[in-house]
């Protein structure tokens, strides 16, 4: 159902003169409205933010009060030349967010519009540099996650899913997609039962669970250990936020080219429009309300998780 898209966009990822403004051209003619591109430099180059918002029949946009989607495609850079040639594996993150941001588009030009409104940023970056990392190398950023979370965030999300390859690691070996327990304001929370009945749904499988450590949801900087950036959205907003993983069965460096599949981004752009139809009807909930109101009382605030801390 997805494959189309995803298939469609690869040419322009998979190219060394890849940037935004080409992508907004292409979504553009499909029907995008609402599209914005903008370059951001750093000491290490610069990288295009792109954010595409698909209007809800009882949206923000149009004056309603259903709640927005923020679906965030996550990475360092979808290449990492002169080093590697061609695209590279930290790029499904991008490649997942916009095919799902194509898929909505196409749905509401011929009449399938959402409730709530849904918010789609990522940046692309066709040389991005590397760094190290166990057990697998990992892909480096023109900009830091500060500045990523700057662009990428946005305070109308009532909830966000960021989309993050998530390869470089021995904790989960599984190839396809999974999805984090909920984490908001420094809160690890349950998984959500109907995030997890919907991932169930979408791959035909049991569900998938990253597992979490308390480093991993820390801003990037303070020295810990962090599986990667698939949560660092998290550090920058108070809406509770869920990562989507994909995933294999052995480690493979976000660097590593001739490593994507088509059919695990397809289906992690599957799902997030998914979870974007139940979200804006209110058939999916990120969280418990009631639970985390009482987590609060009995613990007090976790914010301080989402800062550097006290740093020496």
């Amino acid at each position: 159902m997805l494959l189309r898209e995803v298939l469609d966009l690869v040419p322009l990822f998979d190219s060394p003169t890849a940037c935004g403004e080409s992508v907004a051209v292409f979504l553009r003619a499909e029907g995008a409205k609402e599209l914005s591109v903008y370059t951001v430099g750093g000491e290490k180059g610069s990288t295009d933010f792109i954010s595409i918002t698909i209007p809800g029949m009882n949206g923000k946009m149009n004056g309603g009060n259903a709640p927005t989607l923020g679906i965030i495609g996550r990475l360092g850079g979808i290449g990492a030349r002169p080093e590697q040639i061609g695209f590279v594996s930290d790029g499904d993150g991008a490649l997942a967010a916009t095919a799902t941001a194509l898929k909505l588009i196409r749905m509401n030009l011929k009449g399938d519009m959402l409730e709530g409104d849904v918010t789609v940023r990522t940046h692309i970056c066709p040389n991005a540099p590397t760094k190290p990392h166990k057990p697998v190398p990992f892909m480096g950023s023109p900009v830091d996650s500060a500045i990523m979370n700057k662009h990428e965030v946005a305070d109308e999300m009532d909830a966000i899913i960021s989309i993050d390859t998530t390869k470089g690691n021995k904790v989960l070996n599984n190839r396809g997609i999974a999805i984090t327990p909920t984490v908001k304001e420094g809160y690890i929370l349950r998984v959500s039962p109907s995030l997890a009945d919907l991932l169930e749904q979408v791959t035909g499988d049991t569900a998938t669970i990253l597992p979490l450590s308390t480093q991993d949801i820390t801003p990037y900087g303070n020295g810990l250990y962090h599986i990667n950036s698939i949560l660092q959205p998290s550090t920058s907003t108070t809406a509770p936020v869920i990562g989507l993983a994909i995933t294999t069965a052995v480690p493979v460096a976000g660097c590593a080219t001739g490593a994507s599949h088509e059919i695990d981004i397809a289906t992690a752009a599957k799902y997030s429009v998914e979870v974007a139809k139940g979200f804006g009807s209110g058939a999916v909930q990120f969280y418990d309300q009631e639970e985390y109101s009482r987590l609060i009382e009995l613990y007090g605030s976790m914010k301080h998780l989402q800062t550097k801390g006290g740093q020496k």
